[in-house]
């Protein structure tokens, strides 16, 4: 239960774990339902923050109104969010879905700026260029293998759609009323109801509630629910906090650094060209849209 608590540490944590859970998903994808296994993932996840907390004396007791902000953000962060990112990685590589995933960065960009007011500077709106430009290029390779380019479109679709319910979760996490209050708890409660929403999205679909016993499935299982859910996202909280949104968002930019590395390695990945602009225009994209103003800097 107990996180780093300097913005550099917990930066570390963060990427070094969230890189290899989108590997780690793969293995998750066969027998058992995406949605299904997104319950499985938070369900197990909420039970063991919120067994810590109990055994810590952090309570568990809000009030409806918290509830109500608690359901909205655990359905947009952890759970419909998560059941989009397992449907893309159907279609397409880990590490691609890591870098759509890493456009977070400019669009929690502009909702802090219709939401919070946050002004939107020329040098942000050079980034999304950047960050846009570099993502077709990832995907061109990807679209122009006939006959998959047509499932890769569709994965590539779902990836987006991850990554803006993801930026809206954010936007949520971010807000006064959520800042306030302990993380560990909120977090707990976040994927209680991220699992909900995935479970209410299993009933719509139809899904068959199976489980896969064997160790691939279960060794994934165990690592996305213990380090990739309550660790990381105990740490990445705690950093949103200390940091805000703007700061924590640095993330996104090594995440998928990391994810490719261990897409080229373990799902036989092959590099174009276009696909190495493209990453690295995503990740300059992502720099210039993090760093601080000039008057900020010493």
């Amino acid at each position: 239960m107990s996180v780093p608590t300097s913005p550099a540490a917990l930066f570390l944590v963060c990427t070094a774990i969230w890189g290899s859970t989108w590997l780690a998903i793969t293995w998750q994808l066969g027998v058992v339902a995406p949605e299904v296994s997104v319950v499985y993932r938070f369900a197990l996840a909420s039970a063991l923050i919120g067994a810590g907390c109990a055994a810590t004396g952090r309570s568990l007791r809000f009030g409806f109104a918290d509830h109500v902000r608690f359901a909205a953000w655990g359905a947009m962060f952890f759970g419909v969010n998560y059941v989009a990112v397992y449907y893309a990685e159907r279609d397409v590589t880990s590490g691609i879905v890591a870098v759509v995933f890493a456009a977070i960065v400019v669009a929690s960009a502009g909702g802090m700026r219709v939401f919070y007011g946050t002004p939107i500077t020329a040098r942000m709106v050079v980034a999304a260029a950047l960050g846009l430009g570099g993502v077709v290029l990832l995907f061109l390779p990807e679209l122009g293998s006939a006959p998959s380019g047509s499932r890769a479109a569709i994965g590539i679709a779902w990836a987006f759609l991850s990554m803006l319910l993801a930026t809206a979760g954010n936007l949520v996490a971010v807000s006064v009323p959520m800042k306030r209050l302990p993380v560990f708890p909120i977090t707990a409660w976040g994927m209680f109801y991220g699992a909900l929403s995935a479970a209410l999205v299993a009933v719509l679909v139809g899904a068959r509630w199976t489980f896969d016993a064997r160790w691939p499935y279960v060794a994934s299982l165990a690592y996305l629910a213990v380090f990739g859910s309550v660790f990381a996202f105990g740490a990445y909280l705690t950093l949103l906090k200390a940091v805000g949104a703007g700061p924590a968002s640095w993330v996104g930019v090594s995440t998928p650094v990391v994810a490719m590395l261990l897409s080229t390695a373990f799902e036989g990945y092959r590099w174009t060209t276009a696909a190495v602009v493209g990453v690295v225009l995503a990740v300059v994209g992502n720099i210039l849209a993090l760093r601080p103003p000039r008057s900020d800097r010493s």
